[in-house]
C-alpha cells in the first residue's frame, strides 16, 4: 500500500466544549496518514494517479475555517470521512492534538483510523 502523509501541520481553529473555546481560536497540530488508491503513481509519474497534498492541505484548510466542533474526535472524523470521499483513499490514519492547552502537557490530542489496509501482494 502506498501511503502520503502530512507531518506537524499546524493551524489554528475554534474547537472545544467550553464558551471561551468558541471564542479564541487555538492551535492545533494534525499529523495524517493517507493510502493512496492505486500504486500507479510511481509507475506514471503522473500527479493524476496520486494525492495531490496540497489538495489535502486546502480542503482541511476549509473544513478549519467554516465548521466548528465540539470534540477532536468529531474533527478528526470529518476530515477522515473528507479525505476517503475526496481522494477515494480506502484508509487514513488522522491525529490531531491541542498544543498547551493544559499547564504541564505539551500536547492532547486523538489519533483515529477509518478505512481498510490494503495488504500488498507479496507474489
Amino acid at each position: 500500500m502506498d501511503i502520503i502523509f502530512l507531518r506537524d501541520y499546524k493551524a489554528k481553529t475554534l474547537i472545544g466544549i467550553y464558551p471561551w473555546e468558541r471564542k479564541v481560536a487555538q492551535t492545533i497540530q494534525l499529523d495524517l496518514e493517507i493510502a493512496a488508491p492505486n500504486q500507479r503513481a510511481g509507475k506514471t509519474d503522473s500527479i493524476d494517479d496520486a494525492i495531490d497534498y496540497g489538495l489535502v492541505v486546502q480542503s482541511i484548510n476549509t473544513i478549519l475555517k467554516n465548521e466548528h466542533f465540539s470534540l477532536l474526535e468529531a474533527l478528526a472524523e470529518h476530515i477522515a470521512q473528507t479525505i476517503m470521499k475526496e481522494f477515494k483513499s480506502p484508509w487514513v490514519k488522522v491525529s490531531i492534538a491541542k498544543l498547551g492547552i493544559i499547564r504541564g502537557v505539551n500536547k492532547v490530542g486523538v489519533c483515529i483510523e477509518r478505512g481498510t489496509r490494503v495488504k500488498e501482494n507479496t507474489k
